[in-house]
């Protein structure tokens, strides 16, 4: 009979940034596990929750028994099974015996191939399980599959879990399935709010879990459903103060993993404390005690801020004036670390960074800034912008790490240093680069703004990049412990988005002459960073939604200028459609192909040496179109330059229908070949249009 099924686990708090994970993960298992048993559709519905002390999963239409299955069974290869007679050979005697199979069964032996050998398969038919027999098993390996890096055992079990557990209910409609996991035997009793509700809840079928826990446990269990009501409760409170508060997702689920009957109220701390920068407060507020900031309409922070409460009570007062305590402390010690660290400038730390490791074989942090200040002084060059601003900026960038205040909230690197930079009276140039050399700092993240920021940021991920691999700390499979990834896309999207006239290869090398002689031992760290930040460029590009044989065609060729390739990847779509695009991109492939299998230098053509209408013509038109595609492509209008091409397409047709390109007489072989070199250059000049053929 289908009936809904029921699984909770209670426990002790959980950990609330794993929550919302552990109760999906949790709930695919068991549904997984009782489909693989046929006990429930695959792929059908699964509701999961999760509560600071529960994790629970309801799923419909699940049998109490799972239907009889027919079942092919391998028997044995029929070589084996039979000897020369045709008659039954003691190995399949003996496993028939095993089986519990009658000889009179192989008559009905299936025969197929399995491989290379023809085999004999035996219809069976299999008893279906009963729910009663297998869900605690089920539930069991659902639990052992969650994402915990840390088991706790208590009391004198031999249990292990993330947390200890208290209860299991395992309901089947009205039925309680009798079953045991974690060492708890199965029921029917759950609990509510640790304060609000009134003792144990007795379930009287799985379809009221929900439902009853809200009404008479004061318990949200859905997850999604509470982290709703929260986001809805503190837009609310924020609308009547007349403020506005950031829903940051983080926040959001983790306060949702904290609370299970949200009760929202407003609380405050002294002004004074807004003298201290406002990302201190904020971070403060977000990170140590879970609170939602209020600002006024212009961004600016408030004394003020809400509160994600478990409690319900017709008086808050001590609610709300408990957390203000709980909170005057942590601002108090961010308002002193700020006006210690402003007793001395950025200037005068840069020293203790000397005693700060940046990596064994790259030296110290002061050094690595040394390599940051010359070569953000070579990009601002080459961007003709004020050389002596971006190195300025360099030098002073990783001065906030020894700072209290980022010893304190290491999140804060780079705008502590901001505020410390225009408190010394450095240019505001200076002290917003100091801020924005890290940006972007992950996917979507705004980029630096500027050619000194964009100097300084540019040197900070080049230095690393080349650094890294050039002590052969390349990144391999999932690891990537120094964030090149991360840098590589940086580094890419403020040239190509900015965007910046510089070559890679130049920066590249730029970047490695800051290094000291024999430092970077991998010779070949150049080009295999140069294929890197291709690989990113070219995951990055489809992922932003640009077809993959028009990504191919731009990168093959290895662009330097990654400025110019969104304006190549828009030429090549228009290219693609136009009527001759295909042709010409199949007659480029097969250029490719026969200039590979040429051999010795190919020379360029030889007007004199021309013999067929057709090669004649082809020539024609290559040195008719060859200033024109070169003017185009100087100017960078590369649709242009494609369109142009797209109009020899005639003539190629007619040179492969009549002329004969390998043949015997090696002069005019070769003259042939130094035509078709000559238009294939002109073919790839915006992109490799070959990875366009089908």
């Amino acid at each position: 009979m289908n009936k809904t099924l029921l699984v909770e686990l209670r426990t002790e708090e959980l950990p609330p940034k794993a929550l919302a994970r552990l109760g999906e993960v949790f709930a695919a298992g068991v549904h997984a596990g009782l489909a693989d048993r046929n006990l429930v559709q695959a792929g059908g519905d699964c509701k999961w929750f999760a509560t600071p002390r529960r994790l629970a999963v309801q799923i419909p239409a699940v049998l109490r028994e799972a239907p009889d299955a027919k079942v092919h069974e391998k028997v044995m290869p029929v070589a084996v099974a039979l000897d020369a007679a045709g008659n039954p050979s003691p190995a399949l005697l003996k496993k028939l015996e095993a089986k519990g199979i009658p000889v009179g069964e192989i008559a009905k032996f299936e025969k197929r191939m399995d491989g290379k050998s023809e085999t004999f398969f035996y219809e069976a038919t299999v008893k279906g399980v009963k729910l009663e027999d297998v869900l605690g098993q089920v539930v069991g390996d659902a639990l052992k599959k969650l994402p915990i890096p840390k088991v706790m055992r208590w009391g004198d079990s031999d249990v292990q879990f993330v947390r200890p557990v208290h209860g299991l209910v395992m309901l089947h409609g009205e039925h309680v399935v009798p079953g045991e996991a974690l060492g708890l035997n199965s029921g029917n009793a759950t609990l509510g709010h640790r304060f609000l509700a009134d003792g144990p809840l007795l379930l009287a079928s799985a379809d009221e879990y929900e439902a009853r826990l809200e009404a008479e446990g004061k318990s949200i269990v859905s997850f999604s459903r509470r982290r709703e009501i929260i986001a809805r409760a503190l837009q609310a409170k924020a609308d009547e103060l007349g403020a506005r508060v950031k829903l940051h997702d983080a926040l959001l689920d983790e306060v949702t993993a904290l609370v299970e009957w949200p009760v929202v109220y407003v609380s405050e701390f002294e002004s004074e404390y807004l003298e201290v920068p406002q990302e201190c407060l904020i971070l403060t507020m977000q990170a140590n005690q879970k609170y939602f900031p209020l600002f006024d309409a212009a961004g600016k922070l408030q004394n003020r801020f809400l509160i994600v409460s478990n409690m319900a009570v017709a008086d808050p007062k001590n609610i709300v004036d408990g957390n203000a305590r709980v909170v005057r402390p942590r601002l108090s010690d961010a308002r002193f670390f700020f006006n210690q660290d402003r007793k001395a400038t950025l200037a005068s730390r840069l020293e203790k960074l000397g005693a700060v490791v940046y990596h064994n074989k790259l030296g110290s942090v002061l050094q690595r800034v040394e390599r940051l200040e010359a070569l953000a002084r070579k990009i601002a060059v080459r961007l003709n912008a004020n050389a002596a601003l971006a190195a300025r900026a360099a030098r002073l960038a990783k001065a906030d790490l020894v700072t209290d205040m980022v010893g304190e909230f290491p999140e804060l690197q780079g705008i502590m240093g901001r505020y410390y930079a225009l408190h010394d009276g450095e240019e505001r140039a200076v002290a917003d680069a100091i801020q924005s050399h890290y940006q972007p700092r992950f996917a979507g993240d705004a980029l630096p703004q500027g050619n000194i920021a964009c100097a300084a940021a540019l040197a900070d991920k080049l230095d690393a990049l080349v650094g890294f691999f050039g002590i052969g700390q390349v990144p391999t499979g999932d690891k990537d412990p120094f964030g090149l990834r991360r840098a590589a896309l940086g580094a890419l999207r403020i040239v190509m988005e900015s965007p910046l006239p510089l070559d890679l290869g130049e920066l590249i090398a730029d970047a490695a002459a800051a290094f000291p002689a024999g430092t970077l031992t991998n010779a070949a760290c150049g080009s295999q960073l140069l294929d890197f930040m291709h690989d990113r460029l070219r995951g990055y590009l489809r992922d932003a939604g640009h077809a993959q044989d028009t990504v191919e065609a731009v990168l093959t060729q290895r662009p330097t200028r990654v400025d110019l390739v969104p304006a190549k990847l828009d030429a090549v779509k228009k290219f693609v459609a136009h009527d001759a695009a295909l042709a010409l991109a199949a007659a480029n492939k097969r250029i490719g192909n026969i200039l590979k299998k040429a051999e010795g230098k190919i020379p360029e053509p030889d007007v004199a040496l021309l013999q067929e209408p057709a090669e004649k013509a082809l020539f024609e038109r290559v040195v008719q179109l060859a200033p024109l595609v070169k003017s185009h492509v100087a100017n960078g209008d590369y649709a242009d330059a494609l369109l142009a091409l797209s109009s020899v397409r005639a003539e190629v047709d007619r040179f492969f229908d009549d002329v004969m390109v390998n043949v015997d007489e090696p002069l005019l072989r070769a003259n042939r070949l130094g035509l078709l070199k000559s238009l294939f250059d002109q073919l790839n000049a915006v992109a490799d249009i070959s990875k366009l053929a089908v």
